[in-house]
């Protein structure tokens, strides 16, 4: 008769546990709002603003210690996700929107501007980067990649700043937005051309602090067609009009 088990009575607690250790660690906190850093996330954003090459230097601390470039507390998300629903009250109110109008401005706010379109941006940048930027192979070292997650974050960082101008600033300058004169294009387009020019350098600090790629500098390019397209929309076209008629009728 041998002596070692037939069966393993660990095999099926490990095969309900497999499933909850496949989900990252982010989605499995996102609830769990004691374990989340809130004052490390609101002195990211801080730097974001004045020292945004410090955030990223963090990483490599965070890499380190967790080996992951993507964050692993998700108070940074909900910390952005909760201002955009403020800021969709603030807006429903000034326009009259009403309750259900509110609530259809939140979901715009967070599940299209900020999450539909941040994924979208993150998995074209996380492909791209992967694809076409990254070195392992030349270098011949330990083979890295940029982590979907990483991609959203670097999302996440630049749609800050972008937040600030679009949907705090500008809610201060409506009135001004809405005449009908140059003065209000001038004001109106720029906050777009420099949200979209902060947008697009955050990209690129994001993916510059990664020191297996390459290349980096690639993503700097798409400002010089916001630098025509503004100079083009002088002409004429109140790009603040046209958004906040197609957000608020």
């Amino acid at each position: 008769m041998s002596l070692l088990p037939t069966t393993n009575p660990y095999a099926s607690s490990s095969r309900h546990r497999r499933p909850t250790r496949s989900i990252p660690l982010i989605l499995r906190r996102l609830f769990r709002f004691p374990q989340m850093d809130f004052e490390f996330a609101i002195w990211q954003m801080g730097y974001l603003l004045i020292a945004p090459r410090r955030v990223y230097r963090n990483i490599y601390y965070h890499k380190q210690t967790k080996n992951q470039w993507a964050r692993d507390d998700p108070a940074f998300l909900v910390l952005l996700a909760s201002l955009l629903c403020i800021s969709a009250v603030a807006w429903g109110w000034a326009y009259g929107l009403g309750a259900m109008g509110i609530l259809r401005a939140m979901v715009f706010m967070v599940l299209v501007d900020f999450l539909f379109v941040g994924s979208a941006v993150a998995t074209f940048s996380w492909f791209v980067t992967n694809k076409f930027l990254n070195h392992n192979a030349m270098a011949q070292a330990i083979e890295q990649k940029v982590e979907w997650a990483y991609a959203f974050d670097v999302h996440c960082n630049s749609f800050f700043p972008v937040f600030l101008i679009l949907y705090v600033a500008q809610f201060f300058f409506v009135p001004l937005l809405q005449r009908s004169s140059w003065i209000s294009i001038v004001v109106g387009n720029t906050m777009y051309f420099v949200s979209a020019c902060w947008y697009i350098y955050g990209t690129f600090l994001g993916y510059n602090a990664l020191p297996f790629l390459e290349h980096t500098e690639l993503f700097l390019y798409p400002i010089i067609i916001c630098v025509f397209l503004f100079a083009a929309s002088l002409f004429g076209f109140n790009i603040s009009q046209s958004v906040l008629a197609l957000y608020f009728g």
